[in-house]
């Protein structure tokens, strides 16, 4: 089984183009574009499903002790209240206006509010209606609709090759499309999942908020990571060392009072999914 692989991408294509790559292509486009489907977005869900939540359904609602904003849903997508500013990127409201374009009915509660924004002041209000109407149909429904969930997933991260040429540094745009092609193609459907799980986890990191001492933690510093690390191992051990590389590094850099030390042995887990027989490799 394999995914289908980001070739709608004009500015990989363009790239695809220029290095004269193309034709690798080519006979694989129809194949992966039905076999991404279904099947193969369900096992994506399941897969994100179990690093985000081991696969518990009440995990779907939740909000992490520290922080100011709930985590909903398959991707643990941010919810802000209104005129709430914080360095991460919202996710919640794009995920709702998703599930309409698909015409899927969100709940009545939801689709009531004045305002896509997120109606609880606090942690302690969140987890006093935890088991009230409102969060246990919401639950309901994202346990009801996690492919729908993945197929979101999916597109943000088909999106995030663009975004990332676009803001890297030009010298190295052509190496991070190659590279970016290659981890797309290893191992499948390893390579693809290991793209979608970390841009859902932890974001392109092209944006100007997410930084700590002026470093980033998404997809475009782990490919840049890869970009300065020996070749001498495969590719998928590669991107999973940059990417717990990228995390250390983060909370190296991240503030005293956020304590994210106490994520990192979970986040280190996470990309240990990313390398063939995960159990048998050990991080380094």
């Amino acid at each position: 089984m394999h995914f289908k692989l980001p070739v709608k991408s004009s500015k990989f294509n363009a790239y695809v183009a220029v290095l004269g790559i193309g034709s690798l292509f080519n006979p694989l486009l129809d194949a992966q574009a039905s076999e991404s489907d279904g099947f193969a977005n369900q096992w994506i869900a399941e897969q994100i499903f179990a690093n985000e939540c081991n696969s518990r359904a009440d995990c779907l609602t939740s909000w992490n002790p520290g922080e100011e904003f709930p985590s909903l849903g398959l991707g643990h997508f941010i919810w802000y209240q209104k005129d709430q500013q914080e360095i991460y990127q919202e996710t919640f409201p794009g995920l709702l206006d998703y599930y309409q374009e698909q015409g899927i009915r969100i709940p009545d509660w939801i689709r009531q509010l004045p305002a896509q924004d997120s109606p609880w002041a606090d942690r302690d209000q969140f987890y006093a209606e935890f088991d009230g109407e409102q969060l246990t149909r919401l639950r309901e429904f994202l346990q009801q609709t996690l492919t729908v969930q993945a197929n979101f997933i999916i597109q943000r991260q088909e999106q995030s090759l663009d975004k990332i040429l676009d803001y890297a540094p030009p010298e190295q745009r052509k190496d991070l499309a190659l590279l970016y092609r290659e981890v797309a193609n290893s191992e499948p459907p390893l390579g693809r999942y290991a793209l979608i799980d970390y841009v859902n986890f932890k974001g392109e990191g092209i944006a100007a908020s997410e930084r700590y001492q002026g470093q980033g933690w998404g997809l475009l510093q782990v490919l840049q990571t890869m970009l300065k690390a020996p070749e001498d191992q495969p590719v998928m051990v590669r991107y999973s060392d940059a990417a717990a590389e990228i995390l250390r590094l983060r909370v190296s850099n991240s503030p005293s009072e956020r304590n994210e030390q106490r994520w990192l042995d979970g986040w280190l887990n996470r990309v240990r999914t990313y390398r063939p027989s995960a159990p048998e490799s050990p991080l380094p």
